[in-house]
């Protein structure tokens, strides 16, 4: 048997097992295990790809808060391309949504009062009468998730770390104070410190180390790339229904991604959109937008995992050297670095300094604690 021996083992290399795995690397030498071919294959790599400090949780928009430097002001060398690009967010409210806008508005940080005849402005193929009010979040902006992502495992390279992909945990266990992972090849990771970072495959993990689960629920969204036809789109904002029924971004400068906005309860799997879903998308676009949708040009689908609260789940469980870094939901792009950086503080029992206030949040034992 190959025993291969670390000071702490990440599972799962999406987001957010990256962002936990480079943070602890520089004090523990960390193994991220991954089960598929490539790292971030099921939600990371199929992410909306916009920082919107309004959206989500209490929890949710204090990372995001966080994390918004690290976005415009990476570490020197992390990536080749910048992080960021400013995209401003509108959203838009018919008459009956009016109440919603205004609500969102007076709890919101920096949502300001936008006219249908300003948006229009910038989106011209806004159908005059749709929206009656609309209030835009200036300060949002495009992410660059692929290379967010391989920064991070680069993070992990550079401090002796290893992404071990093609290994999936088929047993686990602990034993004399070490928890130890079997992969899919045969070999076994031992570490002190499991870090599950599983996403929609969290629950799992947990089962199979004996550790009691959250009760995490994967939903299905829907995206799909259409073309706006004459229009340039390239400076467009995120068009968002105030009450999130679909939402329309510009992809690749050229195109526009399209949403329902969908979450459908789905068990861990490869997701794949529903001919339904993209009807439904289509359908309120068009409502929207004057943009006729003659062709498809792609669709996918990919899982959010949601808590049974929403709020994320970052910390140790009740059983000694078990973490959780899961239960991200839509919000796990533009919350990593500082949910990472949370995650090694937890795990090597440091001050989490401006992050103390977010911790009982995101502790993963409430949920224990709401049952007994």
């Amino acid at each position: 048997m190959d025993i291969q021996r670390f000071e702490a083992l990440v599972i799962g290399a999406g987001i957010g097992g990256a962002t936990a795995a480079a943070h602890l690397a520089f004090t523990r030498r960390t193994a991220l295990l991954e089960a598929e071919e490539s790292a971030g294959y099921h939600t990371t790599g199929r992410s909306a790809a916009i920082w919107i400090l309004n959206y989500g949780t209490a929890d949710a928009q204090l990372l995001t808060a966080a994390s918004g430097d690290f976005f415009r002001n990476p570490p020197p060398g992390f990536a080749e391309v910048p992080l960021m690009s400013p995209r401003p967010v509108v959203h838009l409210a018919r008459s009956e949504q009016v109440p919603v806008l205004e609500a969102m508005m007076a709890a919101g940080n920096g949502i300001e009062a936008i006219t249908p005849e300003a948006v229009r402005e910038m989106v011209p193929a806004l159908r005059p009468g749709y929206a009656v009010a609309a209030g835009i979040e200036r300060d949002a902006f495009d992410m660059d998730v692929a290379a967010l992502h391989a920064g991070f495992l680069k993070q992990l390279r550079a401090q002796g770390g290893v992404l071990a992909l093609r290994h999936r945990a088929g047993r686990i266990w602990q034993e004399a104070g070490l928890w130890h992972a079997e992969t899919s090849d045969g070999s076994v990771f031992t570490a002190p410190v499991l870090v599950n970072a599983a996403g929609a495959w969290g629950d799992e993990v947990a089962r199979m180390a004996g550790v009691a689960p959250l009760g995490l629920q994967p939903k299905r969204r829907t995206a799909l790339i259409v073309d706006p036809g004459p229009y340039d789109v390239s400076s467009w904002p995120l068009l968002d229904d105030v009450e999130h029924q679909w939402y329309a971004r510009p992809e690749a400068r050229a195109k526009l991604m399209v949403s329902p906005a969908d979450e459908t309860d789905s068990d861990p799997c490869d997701a794949q959109p529903d001919e339904l879903d993209v009807a439904i998308a289509v359908e309120r676009f068009q409502q929207a937008l004057d943009i006729p949708v003659r062709r498809i040009e792609h669709r996918w689908a990919g899982l959010r995992t949601f808590t049974p609260d929403r709020s994320l789940a970052i910390g140790p469980s009740d059983t000694r050297g078990f973490f959780w870094n899961c239960g991200q939901g839509g919000y796990g792009i533009q919350t990593a670095p500082a949910a990472g950086q949370l995650l090694a503080m937890l795990v090597n029992e440091e001050d989490p300094e401006g992050l103390r206030d977010i911790v009982p949040m995101v502790d993963p034992r409430r949920f224990a604690k709401e049952t007994t």
